[in-house]
């Protein structure tokens, strides 16, 4: 050996060059075989990733209408069940005005067959008062007048009282 640390030769040189062309073609060939599909997938992984982003902020701005749309809904709602309250409320009071007026119309029924009833008593009330008045007046008559007077002049009598109770006494009331 001649002082140096590695011999340059011509067989080191194309050992070199050997080595340099088999790593190349290796690379090439793992480039082919082992990076290629590598990089597929992670592009396929990254167009993946994008689209789900584009999906996710689609869907982000489809709840932010959603959003919007169910409070304009629910604003609605609260205006559509304060106008269904309000007609409830409505129909309510007519039903009540309803209830009040056919009760009155059946209290004046009431009272209309109270007073009629009122008055047929009051007239059987008078017969009966005639009745009875007409028998004592008859009785009373009758002992006077068995005592004094003859039974043409009682018949007589009787019919003149009665006549003048008929007329006088029954016409005031």
């Amino acid at each position: 050996m001649d002082g140096r640390i590695f011999g340059l030769d011509l067989q080191l040189g194309f050992d070199v060059i050997f080595q340099a062309i088999a790593v190349f073609l290796m690379f090439m060939l793992l480039s082919y075989l082992l990076f290629e599909p590598v990089r597929r997938i992670l592009e396929e992984r990254k167009n993946k990733i994008a689209g789900e982003l584009d999906q996710a902020a689609a869907d982000q701005e489809e709840a932010a209408r959603l959003k919007k749309e169910y409070e304009d809904k629910l604003k609605n709602i609260e205006k559509e069940a304060d106008a269904i309250l309000t007609e409830a409320r409505r129909k309510a009071l007519r039903r009540k005005e309803e209830i009040v007026a056919e009760a009155k119309e059946e209290a004046s029924g009431i009272l209309a067959n109270a007073e009629h009833e009122i008055e047929l008593q009051k007239a059987r009330a008078q017969d009966q008062m005639k009745q009875e008045i007409i028998q004592t007046a008859v009785m009373m008559a009758g002992k006077i007048i068995s005592e004094k007077i003859s039974a043409q002049e009682q018949a007589a009598l009787v019919d003149e009282t009665l006549q003048e109770m008929s007329d006088k006494t029954w016409l005031q009331e």
